[in-house]
């Protein structure tokens, strides 16, 4: 186990830590174990599958917006399929490419494998004459936490 899952004082999900992290803030007292892995341990404490923090953190801004943009967010989205053909998506493809004003959003980009997004290259899904397979969304939180 590499990661341990942190929830907030409500029992909300907040995010992943390692479980180094996860020690550190047993030690700092800022969150008690709320599961913990069979028969064991990491010095005195049990291994942590599952941390609870100790005081509640405001997290309003998590449900104004979904989740900031990123290309492991986009692969994950698209649950690592290329958006062209029935490959696995490796890299991220841009609709309209960033050298024609093409921004960084969740909108404008989609999961593709290498051999489509070379096809594509400098040109817009129309104009290389390929079809998007699904449309791009934007996320929520519990979509990226669900994937």
């Amino acid at each position: 186990m590499n990661a341990v899952l942190v929830l907030n004082a409500d029992l909300g999900p907040l995010h992943r830590v390692p479980v180094q992290h996860a020690i550190r803030m047993l030690m700092r007292r800022v969150a008690e174990i709320h599961e913990a892995e069979p028969d064991r341990h990491l010095g005195v404490f049990p291994m942590p599958r599952v941390l609870r923090l100790v005081r509640y953190v405001v997290t309003r801004w998590r449900y104004r917006s979904g989740p900031g943009w990123s290309k492991s967010g986009v692969l994950r989205r698209d649950g690592y399929r290329c958006a062209y053909c029935p490959s696995t998506a490796t890299t991220v493809d841009h609709i309209l490419p960033r050298s024609r004003g093409g921004r960084n959003s969740w909108k404008n980009t989609i999961g593709a494998c290498y051999a489509c997004n070379q096809r594509k290259g400098d040109l817009t899904p129309a104009e290389a004459g390929m079809e998007l397979r699904f449309p791009p969304s934007v996320p929520t939180w519990s979509g990226m936490v669900q994937r």
